[in-house]
């Protein structure tokens, strides 16, 4: 069981070099009715690697994450060109996914605004339910959620519930729900929305522990600031494309991000972390 001890001065990704990619798409394209969500996406993630992926608002990166957990297919191809695969498979069950990938969205937070304790939503993790219900909780599930509550440092927080707290803490606990299970890797679907300027130094702290400890980020995002330092990949999207794909010191440039997002910005570089501003 994961400990949430960090891998000191080895890039986690390269631990296994022979082993197939986390993550592995080719010419995916995704329609919703006669919408096309993606189109002709190609992207290999390493295990262990933190990647950030950048795009404004409907640029496709909700439905690039609903993809990777499998709430939408790839259009079938005819010629067999599309590859979909998770660790080198291709034919996953759903709840298997949950051991590779801990997935926090806005949408699961507002699921959560409801009276369930901050315990209990870590908890309800090993069961992909909201709340616990009549599930019987384990001395073994216990015992990982007290593990978790520690290394997020939010024991304190542990038994307030879900509706009576601040949108950074109640984040904070999705992070652990995604945890219970030593994921590969934590999903997060623009992270940030909605946290004041306390909530986000924090939750960034947060993020920054966990990509430390050894589980990967892959975070979608249309705010630089959220791209925390250990994040060292970047890949732009928009209109359903992945346009650039590098390090983030290649990609983060003045004409890449006035590019996507079709304004004039200056990106301006402070202690490894990357912030925009208006001409």
């Amino acid at each position: 069981m994961n400990k949430f001890h960090a891998t000191k001065g080895v890039p986690v990704g390269s631990l296994s070099p022979g082993s197939p990619p986390l993550l592995e798409f080719a010419h995916v394209t995704v329609m919703r009715g006669e919408k096309k969500l993606l189109d002709n996406l190609s992207v290999s993630i390493r295990e262990g690697e933190h990647i950030a992926i950048l795009g404004p608002n409907g640029s496709g990166k909700s439905s690039f994450i609903r993809t990777v957990n499998r709430e939408y297919y790839p259009v079938i191809s005819t010629d067999g060109r599309v590859v979909f695969r998770i660790r080198g498979r291709e034919v996953w069950d759903v709840f298997d996914l949950r051991s590779t990938f801990g997935i926090v969205s806005p949408d699961l937070q507002y699921t959560y605004t409801r009276n369930v304790t901050g315990r209990e939503v870590i908890l309800s993790g090993f069961f992909s339910s909201i709340g616990l219900f009549n599930h019987r909780i384990t001395p073994a599930m216990e015992e990982r959620a007290e593990q978790v509550l520690r290394f997020l440092g939010i024991e304190h927080l542990s038994d307030r519930p879900m509706d009576e707290m601040s949108s950074g803490e109640a984040r904070r606990f999705l992070i652990g729900r995604a945890l219970v299970h030593d994921p590969k890797a934590l999903i997060l679907d623009e992270p940030t929305n909605s946290l004041d300027l306390h909530a986000l130094h924090t939750f960034r702290q947060t993020l920054r522990t966990v990509a430390q400890s050894g589980v990967g980020i892959i975070m979608a995002t249309h705010n630089l600031a959220d791209i925390i330092p250990e994040i060292s990949r970047v890949i732009l999207m928009r209109e359903g494309r992945f346009v650039h794909d590098g390090p983030k010191e290649e990609v983060l440039t003045d004409a890449h991000i006035g590019n996507l997002f079709r304004v004039k910005v200056r990106v301006r570089r402070e202690d490894d972390w990357y912030y925009a501003r208006g001409y």
